[in-house]
């Protein structure tokens, strides 16, 4: 369960929640887009399986033995990796991710990064999906990379330290 420091009464965490978010986005029947690299990123996504587990979801994701042992029974894609200064992989991702937006038409897409979540979350935004992004534990006084640029198109963004508010003030901070 995660508590936001935002506000007086802790409520429990909902990638749903957001300041501006109406009744519409609460309901459970809402398409979810899963996104991110593997490794730590894929773990931090996994953790908030109270939120994911009852809604129809799919999932992006780099190919790797844990990933693939794991979502053997979930729906997916394998992202093409490494991301990481590389634009071909850029370019792949950016049309995996029109392809999977326009055939799945998510309602959400939810990122804990890295790079893979770039062309998600900038093409999800422009199809009509909420935008949330999940920061590393491990950015405590500014965004990673990932956050920064998809920043400008997310509905929501969740850090894990109050410092980072004092930058990102429209961010909500949370603690496991």
């Amino acid at each position: 369960v995660w508590q936001p420091h935002h506000s007086g009464d802790p409520i429990v965490f909902s990638p749903l929640h957001s300041r501006s978010s109406s009744v519409e986005a609460h309901r459970s029947n809402v398409k979810l887009l899963l996104v991110s690299s593997s490794g730590g990123h894929f773990r931090g996504l996994r953790d908030l399986e109270s939120f994911w587990q009852d809604r129809d979801r799919v999932w992006v994701t780099f190919h790797t033995a844990t990933t693939e042992a794991i979502l053997s029974d979930e729906r997916k894609y394998w992202a093409f990796g490494p991301t990481n200064r590389n634009l071909p992989n850029l370019f792949r991702n950016l049309w995996l991710a029109w392809q999977v937006i326009r055939a799945e038409r998510p309602d959400v897409i939810v990122s804990t990064g890295a790079g893979v979540a770039v062309p998600f979350i900038v093409l999800g935004k422009l199809f009509g999906a909420r935008t949330i992004f999940v920061e590393s534990i491990t950015r405590v006084y500014q965004l990673s990379m990932s956050a920064r640029l998809v920043r400008p198109f997310l509905d929501t963004i969740y850090v894990r330290w109050p410092q980072l508010l004092l930058h990102y003030p429209r961010a909500i901070a949370v603690t496991l």
